[in-house]
């Protein structure tokens, strides 16, 4: 039963970056594929998105762990902010490294190999603006939450999907 409560708190808590992420990256995804469309190259990538969307859930959940993630809860919001925005940020690019370093090593014979493969067949723009979209990504995302934690769940919730009423008075 522990075991459950445990997969159950893991699932709740990488269910909201999942889809957050997954959201994002298929809006980056489409416009891709729209961009490429114009010059009459097809291309499909919903599962990079889903793959991408567990990716960075994961990543979340790994980071959140860290004894140090919380480094500044007293200060104003935007320092921990950034921090954590860099500390996700990094962690998903080691993730992301280490996901690729995997696929090569199933076509490559060693890691030193697997390795130089991966470096030279990388196409840097793309890698460059993928990574620039996510360090912007992780910023909203981390932004969103420092405020959740600040003002609450509940308050955050009334806040963004409650109808208000507001009185002459001025009142809410």
């Amino acid at each position: 039963m522990k075991l459950f409560k445990a997969i159950k708190n893991d699932y709740l808590k990488i269910l909201p970056p999942m889809i957050y992420f997954f959201v994002a990256f298929v809006l980056i995804l489409t416009t891709k594929r729209m961009i490429l469309s114009e010059y009459q190259i097809s291309w499909t990538g919903f599962g990079t998105a889903v793959v991408g969307a567990i990716l960075a859930g994961k990543v979340v959940l790994m980071v959140d762990k860290l004894p140090f993630v919380n480094q500044f809860p007293d200060r104003p919001l935007v320092y921990n902010t950034l921090w954590k925005s860099l500390l996700y940020f990094l962690a998903a690019l080691v993730v992301s490294y280490l996901n690729q370093l995997v696929h090569f090593l199933r076509k490559h014979e060693g890691l030193m190999e697997a390795n130089r493969h991966l470096w030279a067949e990388v196409v840097w723009p793309h890698f460059w603006l993928l990574q620039m979209w996510l360090a912007v990504l992780f910023l909203i995302f981390c932004a969103m939450r420092e405020l959740i934690r600040v003002i609450g769940r509940d308050k955050f919730i009334r806040m963004f999907f409650r109808v208000r009423i507001n009185n002459s008075e001025g009142g809410v």
